[in-house]
């Protein structure tokens, strides 16, 4: 069996910018890579907040990362996707990309050991606000008031579930507000990255860049002995974070940002069933409506790229 076939939306940089023709294509793959980053990186977090208290924060991380590491270099060894001579711009964007890379994970997990998952994770879903207006503002993004309109119902929806001055917001929120800033700028380094770069080089990198990083300061801890329960814990999340890194990398190379960015609060869906299955936190009234608010955006997003797709295909044949 053809191990590239499952994998190819990941990996294949030959398809990173979409013609005009297969724009809506372009952006309902776009829409499955979010669904999959989002899913992959919640699972991850999920993992990690279970080894609270048992192994030391960046402990977790470094052991994390050298099996998501070993496992991104094995693949791309495998595809053939291993391509370190870059060009100079590609390279800069690359370790940009990295270095918010690595602030994000810092302030995020150190926001996730001390908050429940679906508050510091529902705090990061003014993502598709940020990513947006900055993708429309630095790199000229199209942004039409209907999605525009879609990605601030989401975030009022986000607000009901966040709820501002309650209980699940502290000052570790901060750490997950400075977490949305870092992130905002690895997408856009992303998104500048030429169709020539391979999705698994700038994901080995950042896997690589993290793992040392947490490497070096976990230096300061005082390392926990790993059992089973520990040893599968990191393997799952190694095997998400996997997931989270490709998809994340090659979303940001795929369809517009505009349609796509309502697609990043399937995370917050994540966090809230997780958080009610693994945690026992059970979401409030509010947090439902918010809860559901967000899901009418992601299909109102879906249904208003339908109709375009199908304007597109009357226009060609009238043409």
């Amino acid at each position: 069996m053809n191990i590239a076939w499952p994998i190819a939306i990941f990996t294949d940089p030959a398809d990173d910018f979409p013609m005009s023709s297969d724009l809506s294509q372009s952006n309902m793959r776009a829409a499955a890579l979010m669904t999959a980053s989002m899913a992959g990186y919640t699972f991850n977090d999920t993992a990690i907040k279970l080894l609270a208290g048992d192994v030391p924060l960046f402990q977790a991380v470094f052991l994390r990362g050298v099996f998501a590491s070993i496992f991104i270099y094995l693949l791309a060894r495998h595809l053939g996707a291993l391509k370190f001579d870059l060009p100079r711009r590609d390279w800069g964007l690359v370790v940009l990309r990295t270095l918010a890379e690595l602030a994000a994970t810092y302030l995020f997990l150190t926001a996730l050991f001390n908050m429940p998952i679906a508050n510091v994770t529902a705090i990061l879903q003014a993502l598709p606000l940020t990513v947006a207006l900055a993708a429309a503002v630095f790199l000229q993004e199209p942004l039409g008031w209907r999605r525009l309109g879609a990605i601030l119902t989401g975030f009022a929806g986000v607000m009901l579930i966040v709820q501002p001055g309650g209980d699940g917001f502290s000052v570790w929120s901060l750490y997950a507000l400075g977490a949305v800033g870092c992130i905002t700028l690895r997408d856009l380094a992303a998104r500048s990255l030429s169709r020539s770069t391979p999705t698994l080089t700038v994901s080995l990198v950042a896997s690589v860049a993290i793992c040392l990083g947490a490497g070096a300061a976990s230096i300061t801890e005082t390392w926990a002995p790993i059992g089973f329960r520990e040893f599968f814990l990191l393997f799952l999340a190694a095997c998400f974070i996997l997931m989270g890194y490709l998809a994340s990398v090659a979303v940001m190379r795929v369809g517009e940002i505009g349609f796509v960015a309502p697609f990043r609060y399937t995370g917050l869906l994540w966090a809230l069933i997780l958080g009610w299955l693994v945690f026992g936190d059970w979401p409030d009234a509010l947090t439902l409506t918010g809860a559901g608010i967000v899901v009418a955006m992601g299909l109102f997003t879906l249904f208003r790229e339908r109709q375009l797709a199908q304007r597109r295909r009357k226009a060609k044949r009238t043409a």
